[in-house]
């Protein structure tokens, strides 16, 4: 896509620290904002968004390390919170000024709501999302089934889930 484009702009709603300590070891790995700044066809603009200003104090240093002439713009709170904020930072695009934007979503849970992702996909972004749900939907299950939990429905932008969940149940799928 590099030659399609003017300008390639890459977005990560749940950017972390840069590093990740594998689990049960003391290896650490370069995570996806690290491994976005330093692939071959760099982009021309980051924007990393994360909640914890701890993790993004760390990714701020850990970012101008690796990467420091990268045009990088940093959001400090919930994604779901900031949607207006990321999509101000992706520059606008025109006939002569073609913009795609990557954007990619990696939360621990189904905490991502569905209005975000279509709040951002007003700006010409392709998305690449990682919902690792087996293990949250199984941890989680009676509290995501309980009538006061609304994380499912804000996740699937849908509040007549239950209705095809009953059926889907009841038809054994």
């Amino acid at each position: 896509m590099k030659a399609k484009w003017d300008v390639r702009v890459y977005v990560e709603l749940y950017a972390g620290a840069g590093y990740n300590r594998i689990r049960g070891t003391e290896s650490i790995i370069a995570g996806s904002p690290i491994r976005a700044l330093t692939v071959k066809d760099q982009f021309d603009k980051y924007i990393f968004c994360e909640e914890s200003a701890e993790l993004l104090d760390a990714l701020k240093i850990r970012v101008k390390r690796a990467a420091p002439s990268a045009n990088v713009s940093f959001i400090l709170g919930d994604c779901d919170l900031q949607a207006d904020k990321i999509c101000s930072e992706i520059p606008p695009g025109s006939s002569q000024n073609r913009v795609l934007s990557l954007c990619f979503v990696d939360p621990f849970d189904i905490g991502i709501k569905f209005d975000t992702l279509r709040s951002l996909s007003k700006r010409y972004v392709d998305f690449l999302v990682l919902l690792a749900l087996y293990m949250d939907a199984n941890r989680a299950y009676v509290h995501y089934l309980s009538p006061r939990s609304t994380k499912v429905a804000e996740f699937l932008g849908s509040k007549t889930w239950r209705d095809r969940w009953t059926v889907a149940q009841s038809e054994g799928t």
